[in-house]
């Protein structure tokens, strides 16, 4: 039964490196779609240095861990649209 545990724990291993080596865009594609799949509105996702703070929730790491992809909720302060200039 400990050898099943053992080989278990060998295969997760890899698979979770594996995980991490993925591009950022690529990742950061990934997320986007499961959450618009959710109907999320109003997120950003920003991809940033490992050791770098920023205000947000880690939902993932990629390019071999050196960089963190930080979800965060709302977005930047609405933009009006510019008044359109009138005609003579």
């Amino acid at each position: 039964m400990r050898h099943l545990a053992t080989i278990g724990l060998l295969l997760f291993v890899p698979l979770c490196a594996h995980a991490q080596s993925k591009p950022c865009d690529d990742l950061k594609t990934e997320i986007a779609g499961k959450l618009d799949a959710k109907g999320v509105k109003g997120y950003t996702l920003d991809i940033v240095a490992k050791d770098k703070d920023a205000d947000g929730k880690v939902v993932g790491t990629c390019e071999g861990g050196t960089k963190k992809i930080v979800y965060s909720r709302g977005s930047a302060s609405p933009q009006t649209p510019a008044p359109e200039a009138k005609k003579p």
